[in-house]
């Protein structure tokens, strides 16, 4: 089961990426979040297609869109080139972006549905007693969306290790740079090095494994249905 030095190079990335990615995605995700509990509103509804969006979308449109959009011949392109000195497509950091964008749903979504459960009595209560609006996101919403936080940023983090079209068109696969492990698999079966697929499969497979477990462990016993032994 040891890989070799380019499939824990490949690997090492696709942790990293997938890390940072969570991380960003829970801090852009916990406003959007709270901002589509809201009454309901028509910006709202575009919000909630365009976030949609990367659910039906084939993961290489995707992609290619962003890989335009990234070109340094694009405002946004030639001003990350102006900023850093390097350009955004075929990059780390084009990648960590792309990453956002296509995992973005999969962070809100559980957020979404973890502000829903909150009581409206709690934060009444806590209005009532004196609690400003910061105070009440430290000390009663936050606690009460821990839960949340939780299984949103594992399916973020799981998502983002099993991405393939939009990483690839994107970052190109670059051995030590953009190459993660769904591409350093493809690359092992194209080449017919079965051997390497296989064990780079197979750690993809426990880790995958491993972080459902968590994320089902982590679902609350208030919201599951009752199980019935005679069926």
């Amino acid at each position: 089961m040891l890989l070799s030095d380019g499939d824990w190079q490949a690997l090492r990335i696709t942790l990293q990426l997938a890390g940072l990615s969570t991380a960003l995605l829970l801090l852009i995700g916990l406003p959007l979040a709270a901002w589509r509990v809201r009454r309901e509103t028509v910006l709202r509804k575009v919000l909630d297609a365009v976030l949609a969006m990367p659910l039906v979308l084939p993961p290489t449109v995707l992609g290619f869109y962003l890989l335009v959009a990234f070109a340094p011949d694009t405002p946004l392109g030639s001003a990350w080139s102006w900023l850093t000195g390097h350009q955004l497509a075929f990059s780390f950091s084009g990648l960590l972006l792309g990453s956002i964008i296509y995992s973005l749903p999969f962070v809100v979504q559980p957020l979404t549905v973890a502000f829903r459960n909150i009581p409206p009595s709690v934060l009444e209560a806590a209005a009532s007693l004196g609690a400003g609006r910061w105070e009440r996101w430290w000390r009663v919403i936050l606690p009460l969306l821990r839960r949340g936080l939780l299984v949103a940023g594992t399916l973020g983090f799981a998502h983002t290790l099993g991405e393939f079209g939009v990483v690839l068109m994107l970052g190109g696969g670059i051995p030590g740079q953009t190459q993660v492990v769904s591409i350093a698999l493809f690359q092992h079966v194209e080449a017919l090095r079965y051997a390497e697929a296989h064990r780079l499969a197979a750690w993809m497979l426990c880790l995958s494994f491993i972080l459902l477990l968590l994320v089902y462990g982590m679902r609350d016993p208030r919201g599951q249905s009752t199980s019935h032994p005679a069926l």
